[in-house]
């Protein structure tokens, strides 16, 4: 369903199927990928990608990859049924998400803010392809971001932020006021 950034994006991630495979070896996954079944959001976003934990894993020495906790799955469903609508209405039809659940102690270690929806929720730090307009993605936050419970930010990098624990927007230094949906295009 999602369509795949091409290997050659500069900063598309190295966690791929493979290191996946090798880490899911010793680790249970098979709760959390039959929860995704169940709620037929398998497949939404690749399941290497969706367990992605923070960019910064190797120099915070963690985890390349977390299976967020029991607690947190009904905002899993909650923000990857946000994702499958956005991807049903061609808003984001091509995203790589490079970041998603982070235990509390790789999101400090990563720069995250305090009580990110990355730990107390479920959240995912997206890549668009290099000539994507990020416009529609603000028209629907404006439109049908509230009725979600959409938080919607974009960092410097470039990479995007979306949840479902909060009606929200920010930009570059963390407010309102430099989110990309509210400043003038």
């Amino acid at each position: 369903m999602v369509g795949l950034l091409a290997a050659s994006v500069a900063q598309a991630d190295t966690r791929d199927v493979w290191m996946f495979a090798q880490w899911a070896g010793d680790h249970p996954t098979r709760p959390f990928r039959e929860m995704l079944v169940d709620a037929r959001l398998y497949g939404v976003v690749p399941i290497h990608q969706l367990l992605r934990s923070a960019s910064d894993w190797q120099p915070c020495r963690a985890a390349p990859f977390a299976v967020p906790p029991p607690g947190n799955w009904p905002a899993v469903r909650s923000t990857l049924s946000l994702l499958k609508a956005l991807n049903v209405q061609g808003i984001l039809p091509a995203f790589e998400v490079v970041s998603a659940y982070r235990d509390p102690g790789l999101n400090r270690c990563a720069g995250g803010a305090p009580g990110s929806a990355h730990t107390r929720a479920f959240a995912v730090d997206i890549l668009l392809p290099p000539a994507a307009n990020p416009g529609p993605l603000c028209q629907f936050w404006q439109q049908h971001g509230q009725a979600w419970n959409m938080g919607l930010g974009r960092y410097p990098s470039g990479r995007i932020h979306l949840d479902t624990a909060g009606y929200r927007t920010w930009g570059g230094d963390g407010s309102a006021g430099s989110s990309f949906c509210t400043k003038p295009r």
